[in-house]
């Protein structure tokens, strides 16, 4: 349960909504010295991450299992989308209802904290029996497209950002330090809440640090055919900004001493480049501009989570790896 989490990640979601707060004068006091300009997409972002952050904030106060749900239901979510940009054949429909059907197994693995189980079911199960399937049915025109989509959007929206989730559920050892924190059964919660807090507020950082950095000194594009806006400038700028806010407060909030927060936020910094640019390619290549429009000012939930989708799975595994 979390009902006791961490002083650390209160004040970190105290500062989130301060930021916030911030944001939302700053856009009161720019209606007022320039009152014809149009700040709605920037206003109806700012109402969505209140939203976003008070969801988030909520269901890591209820309990670990209410966090579990949450995630699972983003990934239905984010799976809904990609396969409602992505044309399926009617022959289809019934191998959907199997990759819809992995979705709840998945975080049931999450749930139990059935690691062997998590971290195969979809890479190997799920990849054989979804084929499989598909071959019985009969229908072997446009088979190869057909299994590429469904299986790449279950290891990307479902697989991927289950790793999130499997953070609540690290038991670290090695140290005596981590094992002093995570000596209780209540410590060992907010351990788990802060390693999940830490990954998102880097991950979503990252993505406006770019943006920022990019705006001020960025002038070469990285990969203009992909993702116009992206920059070299920018690229370099937001990883580095992420890495420094890793080292101020990986130490202070999670577990990680100082060389691994570091490593940590230059993990997140460069995969959440790539998730983004990823998803951009989808999207262009599919020629549209939102995932959705889920979130008002930000798309869709697949928009949301396209940097998630490559950060969750690598920083849990780094932390594994160093901890697990």
């Amino acid at each position: 349960m979390f009902s006791h989490l961490s002083t650390e990640i209160h004040l970190t979601f105290a500062a989130i909504a301060a930021l916030l707060l911030l944001a939302n004068a700053i856009l009161v006091l720019r209606r007022r010295s320039v009152p014809d300009r149009d700040d709605t997409e920037l206003s109806l972002r700012v109402r969505t991450w209140w939203i976003i952050v008070a969801s988030f904030a909520a269901v890591l106060a209820v309990s670990r299992t209410t966090a579990v749900v949450f995630f699972a239901f983003t990934s239905f979510l984010a799976f809904k989308e990609f396969l409602s940009l992505i044309p399926t054949r009617r022959a289809d429909h019934r191998v959907l209802f199997w990759a819809y059907l992995a979705i709840p197994l998945q975080y049931l693995w999450v749930g139990t904290a059935w690691f062997g189980m998590f971290i195969i079911f979809i890479p190997v199960y799920m990849f054989i029996w979804l084929p499989t399937r598909m071959v019985l049915i009969g229908e072997t025109k446009g088979f190869l497209r057909a299994i590429g989509t469904v299986q790449w959007g279950l290891m990307t929206t479902v697989f991927s950002l289950s790793h999130a989730a499997m953070l609540l559920f690290i038991q670290p050892g090695g140290s005596a330090r981590v094992a002093a924190v995570w000596a209780d059964e209540s410590a060992k919660a907010s351990g788990g809440a802060a390693l999940l807090v830490f990954l998102v507020l880097l991950t979503q950082f990252n993505d406006v640090a770019q943006f920022c950095w990019g705006k001020t000194v960025g002038k070469r594009k990285v990969i203009p055919k992909v993702s116009p806006g992206k920059t070299v400038g920018g690229l370099i700028g937001g990883v580095a900004s992420t890495v420094a806010l890793a080292g101020l407060v990986g130490p202070w909030l999670t577990f990680l001493d100082l060389p691994r927060s570091l490593i940590a936020g230059l993990i997140i910094g460069v995969s959440g480049f790539a998730g983004d640019v990823s998803i951009s390619a989808l999207k262009r290549d599919l020629g549209v501009k939102d995932s959705g429009s889920t979130l008002p000012g930000h798309g869709g939930v697949l928009d949301r989570v396209d940097s998630l989708t490559y950060t969750a799975p690598l920083f849990f595994h780094f932390i594994y790896y160093c901890y697990g």
